[in-house]
């Protein structure tokens, strides 16, 4: 069958040389745009509130710069397999895709460990060094009681780094007023062999609680608008437990423990994730309503461990012919151990929050040619990472309709280098910066006015931030080269430092609520990927610092045109340009936008979404990140969707939909190129193209 030439960019290189090459190579639905409660904790009776119905296309934004929503809550395009894939029905959001699942997460075209990601306050990091298992790809969305978004860097409670934004996946403490149970869960089926099970469960009394979160996730390949079958499947699972202490209702104390497993299928990638092994312990204890000023107090302590292996006979068969003619594999981890203690303080018209947190982790890696041969090779230990920081955030009420929101942190970063040699086989040479340490101290803050209207229910809002971002693990030991003239990336790549100012403005009345975000930002030292091809590996990369511009915003509305039918819409929009070379910032997102339309009375409603992404014309020609990197423009599209929803009892309730109506034959901005083992083109890089017509339903059950 005859490709489109539609192009994207390719992925970029990894782990020294195996996985661098893994690089190469019916209606149903639902008001869109809704605001979402805070709740702080379970309860038995909110447990198993009525389930309302409706199905999300979109998320509002909550309160300036924050959105909070509920992750189990049916959403269109088909409900989520990982962490990525549910923040893009955020405005602003958009993920460098994979084909089926994994992707990574983008925020206003900021990427990585600008982004700070977090599972119940902890923190999980992948380990494949081309990101593979980027740090999503261990999250299902349905196992989480709420999702937080902190857009740009307007927080510095939640640990360092996060220049682009702080994300929370959080599963709430429960509350029993007496002995009981409560189940909550959900069924999803749809095309290409979809089929998901999600299990929230718990028991317990006024003392005490015992939860299980589980879900099992699975597809086969899809086949895209063009008829094509595009390499997708995957195989997941996930299983969690929570012990809770509550001697009474102020006092938590909580231990959880987790594994998790999976497989997936890369039509972008020399090879595929045959195994994503998680394992995760924690333990935290809350104490609220002390007395006085001390208010609050919360520690925490956790563990977590990424196994990843990447191979080309798992899930494909081995090419025959060039660099991975034969079986081969990669097996990576990281350990992850960190702590948080904070303390919140109030007064009449102050509240503050202070605390102190670390981290460390360690990469190894090892590698085999042939059959699981891997397993038979010794690790070796490439980096060991240490952070420790310390923070304070104060709210000042300052009258009635003013607050000031400020806050400061300072870390102090290191990592020590221990790989002997660069390179492998004949091409391994010793390690220049072997054994080395370096490490800095990095200030960070902001403050932000927020004003509430007199005459009218709108909120204004500016707030200026500054982060100092040490670079990650894929920033120091993934690029083949450092800056010119410099021995490596690990000596000469130094810490990104953004400076932003966010505005905007929030409005609702009974009819219509309304808000706008916007940013203008400066980056010095941003760190960028170029690419070149040629060598035995194909293709090469090299990280540098450039100084950078950035700006853009999102806008959203929702209209109530009669108390039944509701009209919403979005639309966001990133630029960036590197200023350095006077040339565009790569892997920046088109301007998107979402309009709704949806009908809701008594148990049911239905509606529908259209999703207009512009052409992007604004590239910087193999320039990127870890992952991907740009190599052509790409046209705009216009994808169709309908939902519908039916509440069958108050507590049962089945959504429906079908994604790409139309059967749309297109390809996102960010993406990967296909990978020639799949019969892509090898010289000429060609994106993957989106699933075309799919359907979908899901159950889902309370009680």
């Amino acid at each position: 069958m005859t490709r489109m030439p539609l192009r994207r960019r390719q992925t970029a290189v990894g782990l020294r040389a195996l996985c661098a090459l893994t690089a190469l190579g019916g209606f149903t639905a639902v008001p869109v745009l809704a605001e979402e409660e805070d709740h702080s904790a379970h309860s038995t009776n909110a447990s198993v509130a009525e389930l309302a119905p409706s199905v999300i296309t979109a998320v509002a934004q909550s309160s300036p710069l924050t959105v909070v929503t509920d992750p189990k809550q049916p959403r269109q395009p088909i409900p989520a397999s990982d962490g990525a894939d549910y923040l893009k029905t955020i405005p602003g959001f958009s993920a460098i895709r994979n084909g089926g699942t994994n992707g990574d997460p983008v925020l206003r075209g900021m990427f990585g460990s600008r982004l700070n990601i977090l599972t119940n306050g902890s923190t999980m990091l992948g380990a494949c060094p081309a990101r593979m298992d980027a740090p999503t790809s261990y999250i299902s969305p349905e196992t989480y009681d709420k999702l937080t978004v902190v857009k740009g860097p307007e927080t510095v409670i939640w640990g360092p780094g996060a220049s682009a934004g702080t994300i929370r996946f959080d599963r709430e403490p429960e509350r029993f007023g007496e002995l009981g149970m409560r189940v909550n869960g959900s069924l999803t089926a749809g095309s290409n062999g979809r089929f998901d099970r999600v299990l929230d469960a718990a028991a317990g009394g006024p003392e005490g609680y015992l939860r299980f979160t589980g879900n099992k996730s699975q597809s086969d390949d899809y086949e895209d608008g063009g008829g094509n079958t595009v390499p997708s499947r995957w195989n997941k699972w996930n299983g969690d437990v929570a012990v809770g202490w509550t001697p009474d209702a102020d006092t938590l104390v909580e231990l959880t423990a987790g594994k998790g497993d999976g497989e997936a299928r890369y039509a972008g990638r020399g090879m595929d994730g045959s195994q994503f092994k998680r394992e995760s312990l924690g333990l935290r204890f809350e104490k609220s309503n002390i007395g006085g000023v001390l208010d609050k107090l919360e520690a925490q302590v956790y563990y977590n461990y990424a196994d990843h292996v990447m191979d080309n006979y798992s899930l494909r068969t081995p090419s025959g012919t060039g660099m991975m003619a034969g079986p081969m594999a990669a097996n990576v981890d990281r350990r992850t151990l960190g702590g948080r203690l904070a303390a919140t303080w109030r007064w009449d018209d102050f509240k503050l929050i202070t605390g102190v947190d670390a981290q460390t982790n360690e990469h190894r890696e090892r590698s085999g040619m042939g059959i699981n041969t891997y397993d038979e090779q010794p690790w070796d230990k490439d980096a060991v990472f240490h952070n420790y920081g310390a923070f304070g955030e104060l709210t000042w009420y300052a009258a009635d309709r003013d607050r000031v929101i400020t806050g400061a942190r300072l870390d102090r970063a290191s990592v020590k280098d221990y790989r002997q040699s660069s390179g492998s086989g004949m091409m391994a040479m010793p390690n220049p910066t072997a054994d080395d340490t370096r490490a800095d101290t990095l200030p960070s803050g902001f403050a932000r006015y927020e004003h509430d209207l007199a005459d009218t229910p709108t909120t204004l809002y500016v707030g200026l931030g500054h982060v100092q971002r040490f670079p990650d693990y894929w920033e120091l030991f993934s690029p083949d080269k450092g800056p010119t003239g410099s021995v490596n990336a690990f000596d000469s790549i130094k810490p990104e430092k953004t400076t932003q100012l966010d505005f905007g403005a929030q409005y609702e009345d009974e009819k219509l609520k309304a808000w706008a975000s916007g940013y203008v930002g400066v980056i010095r030292d941003y760190i960028l990927f170029d690419y070149q091809t040629g060598g035995m590996m194909g293709r090469t990369s090299q990280a540098r610092n450039v100084d950078a511009r950035i700006m853009g915003g999102e806008l959203g509305a929702a209209y109530a045109l009669t108390s039944n039918w509701t009209a919403d819409g979005t639309l966001a929009y990133a630029w960036g340009k590197n200023t350095t070379d006077d040339t565009a910032l790569p892997q920046m997102p088109p301007l998107e936008a979402r309009f709704g339309l949806s009908y809701e009375e008594g148990d049911w409603s239905a509606g529908g979404l259209w999703r207009v992404v512009a052409h992007q014309g604004r590239i910087a020609q193999d320039q990127g990140n870890v992952v991907g990197y740009d190599f052509d423009e790409s046209p705009g599209f216009a994808v169709f969707s309908l939902n519908g929803a039916y509440k069958l009892s108050k507590n049962l309730k089945v959504s429906t939909g079908v994604d790409n109506l139309f059967d749309k034959d297109y390809a996102e901005h960010l993406n990967l190129a296909g990978n020639a083992g799949f019969g892509y083109p090898a010289n000429d890089p060609e994106s993957i193209h989106e699933p075309g017509r799919t359907f979908w339903t899901k159950v889902d059950f309370s009680f």
